[in-house]
């Protein structure tokens, strides 16, 4: 998509700058005091969910909070015998096709010391984000009916500490590393008019880590430009989904699972992305 291509360019002009031994050795007469200090940085880049592949769902059938039941029919067969979709349902059958996950911008500012050691950085940072990248998984059921999941992380507060190279104090490259939580809203779709849905347990905070690395250039004493990249990873397996009565008939296959009505969760408790950043930054 174009907010990829763009942020690609970017990234490939900030890291060409930063790999210029002689803009490195220029950066200002006070190299020696650069990466040591207390810094702000803004960023703003995309976030990429990836390709995923094998995601679907499951079910407790009789409530007990184990979703390894499946959904039966009268004659014993299963009832999501259609299989599923990395994506979110265009109509009510396989048939009619899905659209994949959305990938989106990401934005977002942190604050950080750094300490120097001759040439090696070491610090840590406390960070806030937000992103608009969209995780969709579909089950499609013999009725014929789709069954919809989306999630879409709305914000993150995390803390991580890096560790760096700096050449002459011009440049620094480094990794980084670190937890923190996230709030990700969900949202259900279907075209199942007759059952009754609840959502349980929605925006809940929940908790990941991140891991990457990236490169800062000083383009005077106190300004830095830079580029980074994140993996992200959270645990997101609170958020499902009760299936009840309605107006479906007794013999409902949500029904006959020796309960009252089903539960259904993502297989993938996680929610994954990968992160693209330019950066700016003031030090102090």
């Amino acid at each position: 998509m174009q907010i990829r291509s763009t942020m690609t360019a970017i990234a490939l002009g900030l890291a060409a700058a930063v790999a210029m031994p002689a803009f490195a050795q220029d950066a200002g007469p006070d190299r020696d005091g650069h990466f040591s200090g207390p810094y702000i940085q803004g960023f703003f880049g995309s976030a990429s969910r990836g390709k995923d592949t094998g995601d679907s769902l499951r079910f407790d059938t009789n409530r007990d909070g184990r979703y390894n039941d499946v959904v039966t029919l009268a004659n014993g067969g299963n009832a999501f015998a259609p299989g599923f979709c990395d994506g979110a349902a265009q109509g009510a059958t396989r048939a009619s096709g899905c659209r994949g996950d959305k990938d989106g911008i990401e934005y977002g500012g942190r604050i950080g010391y750094d300490y120097r050691m001759n040439n090696f950085v070491f610090g840590g940072l406390v960070e806030a984000s937000k992103n608009e990248a969209v995780d969709r998984t579909t089950g499609f059921s013999t009725t014929p009916a789709s069954y919809t999941f989306e999630r879409e992380l709305r914000y993150n507060v995390s803390g991580r500490l890096r560790a760096g190279y700096t050449p002459g104090g011009g440049a620094l490259f480094y990794v980084t590393g670190g937890g923190g939580m996230a709030k990700i809203n969900h949202s259900f779709f279907t075209t199942n008019a007759a059952n009754s849905f609840s959502e349980n347990r929605d925006g809940k905070m929940v908790w990941g880590w991140q891991a990457g690395g990236g490169a800062e250039i000083m383009v005077t004493n106190n300004v830095s430009l830079g580029v980074e990249y994140l993996y992200n990873r959270y645990k997101d397996n609170k958020y499902n989904v009760a299936v009840d009565r309605g107006t479906a008939p007794v013999t409902n296959p949500f029904l006959t699972g020796g309960g009252n009505g089903s539960n259904i969760k993502l297989t993938n408790s996680d929610f994954n992305f990968h992160s693209l950043r330019a950066t700016v930054g003031f030090h102090f």
